[in-house]
């Protein structure tokens, strides 16, 4: 299939990747149902992804026509030097079930741009899900062989995943989830000298300055800490806030926090969905548990049952504390009060992690300013951690991973640079 779909043209690849786009809008409903069943997050986090997933399609689209080259000036006389970017072979992007709409299509539509076939292996927690994405891929005429999903029982995943990456016909690798898988899955690609694109784990923290709006930085902040249960790679983990201002904030925050009811997603009352199972609860109360153990509140929070968590807010938070490192992956967000900006860059740049991160200030030269100096692939001034656009270079930076999805960042990710050169004239050689 790789060579018929390469050598496709480019406008035909960029029709059929429409169309996708299209078939995927047209079947929202049934996304949303599947997603439901499956993850128990909430019809809205579900509808937002097809519509996020249909104009990554799209993005990927636009871009058929972009994978340019360059003309390179030779000291050889006569010498037409070309680099020139070609479709690599095929792509295995490995997808999470957090976003599975969004993520399962990031990790296939931009290399179904750049010529490349691809294999899709599905989240054991999701299969329904990132299945529909490849038969609307297949159903826009992409072809037999081009997009191709596997999916697996849970305890076959490490041997699956294993001899995917091993297969010589795989080029690139591609993988969205969290940092100690990744890091299993970077060691896999290394001993078979397969390229690797790593979208990891996060703990996103936020700023908010003496000057912040703090009701905009409330309402960002409970969005990016809350929204899916914080269950995205993106989530407001820290809150790093300015001691002249914590405590009326504190109360704001947590006056937002007990407004948000987390449920039955099928249920009118809930705004927020379940987590994932009942062991995610577990982990995240855990944390929560140690923390208040070692001296901090709580004045949200941590009620739980079953599989769904309510938000939960944890005030004074110190190293010692498990939560203070690990990314939590639940309803939960951390608040630690400082002494100035730097204090507030040292803290939010004290993480393994650096994907996301945001600062709320009135004054956005000074926001800027910081932003330069917060050790992530990410910065949002006056806006939430959690914002993803299919035109944006979207990854991290440490322990959140390396390389970049997104349009034409990502160009260079699936494809080979070539160097060919055209000798137009004789040549003299020593020999």
């Amino acid at each position: 299939a790789f060579p018929a779909w390469a050598a496709l043209a480019p406008t035909k690849r960029r029709k059929r990747l429409l169309k996708a786009a299209d078939l995927m809008d047209a079947r929202t409903a049934d996304f949303i149902a599947a997603g439901v069943a499956e993850t128990g997050a909430m019809p809205n986090w579900y509808g937002f992804n097809v519509m996020l997933a249909a104009n990554m399609l799209r993005e990927a689209a636009s871009m058929t026509t972009q994978i340019d080259g360059s003309v390179i000036p030779s000291d050889v006389p006569g010498n037409l030097a070309l680099a020139v970017r070609q479709p690599c072979g095929v792509v295995l992007g490995i997808a999470p079930w957090n976003a599975p709409v969004i993520l399962g299509t990031r990790a296939v539509a931009m290399p179904l741009a750049c010529g490349n076939t691809v294999v899709l292996k599905a989240s054991e927690q999701c299969p329904a899900v990132h299945t529909m994405i490849g038969d609307v891929l297949h159903e826009a005429g992409l072809g037999d062989g081009v997009i191709n999903v596997v999916t697996n029982a849970p305890e076959d995943a490490a041997a699956v995943v294993e001899r995917l990456i091993a297969h010589p016909h795989v080029r690139r690798v591609n993988f969205t989830g969290s940092t100690h898988v990744g890091r299993i899955i970077a060691k896999l690609a290394v001993q078979h000298l397969k390229p690797v694109l790593l979208e990891l784990g996060g703990k996103a923290p936020v700023l908010v300055l003496d000057d912040a709006d703090l009701d905009a930085a409330v309402s960002g902040i409970a969005f990016g800490a809350f929204f899916n249960q914080g269950q995205i790679c993106m989530s407001t983990e820290r809150v790093i806030v300015d001691r002249k201002i914590a405590d009326v904030f504190i109360d704001k925050l947590t006056a937002k926090a007990r407004s948000l009811i987390a449920g039955n997603p099928l249920d009118a009352g809930s705004v927020l969905g379940a987590m994932i199972d009942v062991s995610a609860v577990a982990r995240v109360a855990a944390l929560v548990a140690d923390a208040s153990a070692k001296g901090a509140q709580l004045p949200a929070g941590c009620r739980h049952e079953g599989a769904i968590m309510q938000p939960t807010i944890v005030d004074g938070i110190t190293p010692e504390m498990r939560l203070y490192r690990e990314e939590s992956f639940g309803p939960v967000v951390t608040v630690q009060r400082v002494d100035g900006d730097d204090e507030a860059v040292r803290v939010a740049n004290d993480s393994e992690f650096g994907l996301s991160s945001a600062i709320f200030s009135c004054d956005v030269s000074r926001a800027l300013a910081l932003a330069k100096r917060i050790e992530s692939g990410i910065c949002h001034i006056n806006g939430p951690t959690v914002h993803d656009e299919a035109q944006m270079p979207f990854g991290g930076v440490k322990s959140s991973g390396y390389g970049r999805f997104g349009s034409k960042a990502s160009i260079a990710e699936f494809t080979d640079l070539r160097w060919i050169t055209i000798q137009n004239e004789a040549r003299h050689y020593p020999v």
